[in-house]
């Protein structure tokens, strides 16, 4: 792990939001690259351009299921008029062996084969009689029922232009095109192209391993029962699921009890299979803060800048905050505070870019616009911070959800957008065009 610039520390230090998102992006680096499985690389970012081997589709190929006819030979047809043709067999998707189609003469051919010498143009089934000697038909019979269909004669009651319904050799892509350049999000059309092509593995940057942990002795699973004083463990699942949703793999923790060696300990555990840390929790000014109590301390005597640094932000909500790194391989480690809104809009600003970077996307913010305020009230903000409202966004304009209270998870979840109001401003009026985060 690179060391990070040095930075400025001390209690008394208020960090401004960008401020501390530099520090941390200027700490995490991008994980070294491996070769995977192309399964494996879903949602892993390319190192490297990859070029097509080989032309696709490799051969002229049939798009619809029909006959392979000569333009001559179908010149003029019509229902009245038909062509009629002698069938000299079928070429199926496959078929090594190749049929020659001469004057007077058609094969039947399936969607995706090659298509025969002497065919110029494929016309499909429903251009024509079948060969049972009728009107148009609708498809073929199924030659296992009926093999028959690959002789005879068949009426074709239209005319083709040459190469109609034929796919060209390297129509899709040729030998030496670039097929994805290094940089390339791996997704299933990406992963889809590689296989088409003949890519068995890839190298990438794997997906970064994230643990989320909670602290509180308070914290229940959702499926326990809840006595006096206590609450059900929502952050470690909400943190989980945004971390996954970044691309990473994510391994949640149990909630650890308000002690601060259980939560060391807790922490020293998880360092083996991760990349990045990130506890929810413990971070403020209490007297039970275990984040902050066990941690404080912890520092990376090899490395400049290592440790772990409780600051305090001029945001809203999200105001304490802890970062550093943590262990033999210097692990980067995020410490959010525990409510449930402030800790995913931390999640969002700061945990999410470095997840991002680690991945080695090239862009790791989330989208922001520009939308006009929808609201009855001036939106007011603490002088000094930056605040972070949720929000519902569509066609340019913004409404803020479930008012301006830190604590409203319920109105997170019914939102897709946060509303950015700057330090510098102390009420931003109904009508006015804010800055927004898009989460969606």
């Amino acid at each position: 792990m690179s060391s990070a610039a040095p930075r400025v520390t001390g209690q008394d230090h208020l960090w401004s939001v960008s401020e501390h998102l530099e520090d941390i992006l200027a700490t995490v680096r991008p994980l070294d690259p491996i070769e995977l499985q192309l399964l494996d690389a879903q949602g892993c970012v390319l190192v490297e351009d990859v070029t097509v081997p080989v032309s696709l589709p490799p051969f002229d190929n049939s798009s619809m299921d029909g006959y392979a006819v000569r333009v001559a030979d179908v010149a003029g047809a019509s229902e009245e008029y038909p062509a009629v043709l002698t069938v000299v067999g079928d070429v199926a998707a496959g078929q090594a062996e190749l049929l020659h189609v001469g004057p007077g003469q058609t094969a039947r051919i399936m969607t995706g084969a090659p298509l025969p010498p002497g065919a110029e143009a494929v016309v499909p089934v429903e251009w024509t009689d079948g060969g049972l000697g009728a009107g148009p038909v609708s498809a073929m019979r199924a030659r296992s029922t009926s093999p028959e269909g690959a002789s005879g004669q068949v009426h074709v009651h239209r005319p083709a232009q040459a190469r109609a319904h034929v796919r060209a050799k390297g129509s899709d892509v040729k030998a030496g095109d670039l097929a994805l350049p290094a940089g390339t999000v791996l997704g299933p059309p990406q992963i889809g192209l590689l296989a088409a092509i003949g890519r068995g593995t890839v190298r990438v940057r794997p997906r970064p391993r994230v643990v989320v942990l909670s602290t509180g002795s308070e914290l229940v699973q959702p499926d326990g029962e809840l006595e006096s004083g206590q609450i059900y463990d929502s952050n470690s699942y909400a943190l989980c699921a945004a971390a996954r949703d970044a691309g990473a793999m994510a391994y949640r923790v149990g909630a650890v009890a308000d002690d601060a060696e259980t939560l060391r300990a807790t922490i020293e555990d998880q360092l083996i299979r991760s990349d990045i840390v990130v506890t929810t929790g413990g971070v403020s000014v209490g007297a039970y803060d275990v984040v902050k109590e066990a941690l404080s301390s912890v520092g990376d005597e090899d490395e400049a800048g290592g440790g772990i640094e409780f600051r305090k932000l001029a945001m809203q909500p999200g105001k304490p905050q802890g970062f550093g790194t943590i262990g033999p391989d210097h692990t980067p480690l995020l410490a959010l505070p525990g409510n449930p809104v402030s800790s995913y809009v931390s999640f969002e600003l700061f945990v999410r870019p470095a997840i991002r970077t680690l991945m080695g996307v090239a862009d790791v913010h989330r989208p922001t616009t520009r939308a006009t305020l929808r609201t009855d009230k001036a939106l007011t903000s603490p002088a000094g911070r930056r605040q972070f409202l949720r929000g519902r966004y569509a066609d340019g304009e913004v409404t803020p959800v479930g008012g301006a209270g830190s604590h409203l998870i319920a109105a997170l979840a019914h939102a897709d957008a946060l509303i950015v109001v700057p330090e510098s401003v102390e009420s931003v009026e109904p009508g006015t065009e804010v800055e927004v985060v898009l989460l969606g």
